[in-house]
């Protein structure tokens, strides 16, 4: 019963664009399209949200997955530009992490797509897809060809917080933005046999990210393509 709701509730939402098709639940790329998963907690799992109406109703948790998914789909056909200062404390030197994103994917967007829905232990499941336009298109071969590193990494985030870190989907966002400084930094030291003072660079999403509760934090596993384009010494300085 609470599947028909979902359904109902996200048709609306795309109108002609929804589509419920058989679907292998594995993330993918291809040429035109690229899939994720999306899932939404119907009741909290935390205290952090004691404010906020829960259980979720299936129109807002069914808009609050497609709103997640045209995040994680802008990161991975867009990404960010970066500059991380990578600090070190015996130079008293901090570190900073700057993401700048390239553009975005709007919600509502014809090209994103809702293919199934699924409830599983009070979580809505949403699979969809993204129809890349030809300009997308060659963004993404971008992104898999040339002189493109691969990195994964964990991030974190808290539960709940400060006002300006209490928006659900904020939340998510910093765990994601935090794994992408702890990939960069992973690879640099795989790469760098001094450590650079500063690095910049641009990084994409490969796929969409694992979240899972860790120590009473948002935990966001995930893998990235880097492509760094200037590393600043510390002679230089």
């Amino acid at each position: 019963m609470l599947r028909k709701l979902l359904l109902i509730a996200v048709f609306p939402l795309f109108a002609a664009n929804f589509t419920l098709a058989a679907q292998d639940h594995e993330q993918g790329n291809y040429a035109d399209v690229i899939r994720g998963e999306v899932w939404i907690e119907l009741e909290p799992i935390y205290g952090g949200y004691v404010d906020q109406k829960y259980p979720l109703d299936a129109l807002s948790a069914s808009r609050r997955a497609l709103e997640e998914a045209a995040l994680f789909y802008s990161a991975m056909i867009y990404g960010w530009s970066f500059h991380y200062d990578i600090g070190e404390r015996a130079r008293h030197t901090p570190e900073n992490f700057e993401l700048v994103p390239v553009a975005s994917i709007p919600f509502g967007d014809p090209g994103l797509r809702a293919t199934d829905v699924e409830v599983r232990e009070m979580r809505v499941r949403l699979w969809t897809d993204y129809h890349l336009t030809p300009a997308q298109q060659r963004r993404m071969q971008i992104w898999r060809t040339g002189n493109i590193r691969n990195a994964q990494a964990v991030g974190y985030g808290p539960l709940g917080g400060p006002a300006e870190f209490s928006d659900w989907l904020t939340i998510k966002k910093i765990a994601m933005e935090d794994a992408a400084r702890a990939a960069v930094r992973a690879m640099l030291r795989g790469s760098e046999r001094n450590r650079p003072k500063e690095v910049l660079g641009f990084i994409s999403l490969a796929s969409f990210p694992n979240y899972y509760m860790d120590s009473g934090r948002w935990a966001a596993s995930a893998r990235f393509r880097v492509q760094v384009t200037e590393i600043i010494p510390f002679a230089a300085y």
